[in-house]
């Protein structure tokens, strides 16, 4: 197979402590990385790299692993503009918005959502990111949730049953019925599409004892859990997520301290999405208070059309760390590795032998210019699967 050097790296963040510098982020200062089919060879300083077949010249500036975006909801049609002008202009944020969407979605094309999802993944990867999690729950029928998990099937492996997103309209005044559903039927058809299963648990959605009853649902057909959770309110979704090994318990806006501790203790990963405290003008997350804690946390955007209308996570980054207590380096972890870990995959979110050869090459010196310079085009290629995308 061909091989590929990329030199004269000013700081190559790889995420092994066991690289560089000893941190979490392995720097390695003018380094170089070695790629080989789809995988990274070899890492290390740029004078000692190895014969390749071709050389690419960083010339100074930056590398960091691809980011790995482990929560969105990118299987939709229609737009909210007017909600979100109207909660700009003092209308508060409500679960209840998702309708407007579901209606608009029942009514797209099989066609008409793929080509969203494409335009969406575009945008993103145009932004660094080469690994990413969407999710159903636009649907909200048997065959609009399966067709959903199809869809998303096309252009990602991580695919996420969210059928469980609010209780159909259909079902407004039979939300047991709705769970039954839920747990039921829709389950047998979206279970062979996915490989996670997500619920939405908090006021005007599901409780916990819906919550538990829906996830226990999904890991006995295979399906592994994940929850939105402590979002608008407090509430039981961080403790159920960690009874039920969920892989991440995400959103975690309003915790109390045996949350925060449950989620230092615990493996499930707190996934924070300050896109959508940005959209609605909430109370941010304490990501100071989860990391001190000893937790595990990933960034993610929430990408979706009511509430974080996102596909940048450089942005998210920035909020984080202007706006959530995290450092430069604890918000690219946690927007690398840290996604990974909320997916359990060890073969992405890092740049180490062994690993999937996702790269961004930067137009700066550090990975600091992602919250110094907020809002500045700064991916300069991206490298996916050993490929050069962009």
């Amino acid at each position: 197979m061909t091989t590929t050097a990329v030199t004269h790296i000013a700081s190559l963040v790889t995420n092994d402590p066991s690289l560089g510098n000893g941190t979490p982020l392995g720097l390695i200062q003018d380094a170089a990385v070695v790629i080989e089919g789809d995988r990274i060879v070899w890492t290390g300083e740029s004078s000692k790299a190895p014969a390749t077949d071709n050389v690419l010249d960083a010339a100074g500036r930056a590398v960091i692993p691809g980011f790995v975006d482990s929560h969105s909801h990118l299987v939709f049609a229609g737009d909210r503009t007017e909600e979100f002008n109207a909660r700009m202009s003092g209308q508060p944020y409500r679960a209840g918005g998702i309708r407007t969407t579901v209606g608009a979605t029942r009514a797209a094309t099989d066609e008409e959502l793929s080509a969203n999802v494409a335009r969406y993944l575009a945008e993103a990867l145009r932004q660094g990111t080469t690994t990413f999690e969407t999710k159903s729950g636009y649907g909200l029928t048997v065959e609009d949730e399966a067709r959903a998990l199809r869809i998303a099937g096309r252009h990602t492996d991580e695919v996420t049953y969210l059928g469980a997103h609010i209780v159909s309209p259909d079902y407004a005044d039979d939300p047991a019925g709705y769970v039954d559903l839920v747990t039921g039927p829709m389950l047998e058809a979206c279970a062979p599409h996915a490989r996670w299963i997500d619920v939405f648990c908090e006021q005007g959605a599901f409780d916990g004892d819906q919550a538990r009853a829906i996830l226990t649902a999904g890991r006995a057909k295979g399906l592994h859990p994940r929850i939105h959770a402590n979002q608008l309110s407090y509430g039981p979704g961080v403790q159920l997520a960690v009874e039920l090994d969920a892989a991440s318990a995400d959103h975690c806006t309003h915790l109390t301290d045996a949350d925060v501790d449950a989620l230092g203790q615990g493996s499930t990963v707190a996934t924070l999405l300050p896109g959508a405290e940005f959209s609605t003008r909430a109370t941010w997350p304490d990501a100071r208070r989860l990391l001190d804690a000893g937790a595990t946390v990933a960034l993610s955007t929430d990408c979706n059309p009511g509430s974080s209308f996102t596909s940048s996570l450089p942005f998210c980054i920035a909020l984080a760390v202007r706006d959530m207590g995290m450092t430069p380096d604890e918000a690219i972890w946690s927007a690398t590795a840290g996604g990974a870990a909320a997916l359990r995959r060890s073969d992405i979110g890092r740049i180490t032998p062994g690993a999937r050869a996702d790269l961004v090459l930067l137009d700066a010196p550090s990975h600091v210019h992602l919250a110094y310079r907020p809002g500045v085009p700064l991916v300069s290629a991206v490298w996916r699967s050993g490929e050069r995308v962009v």
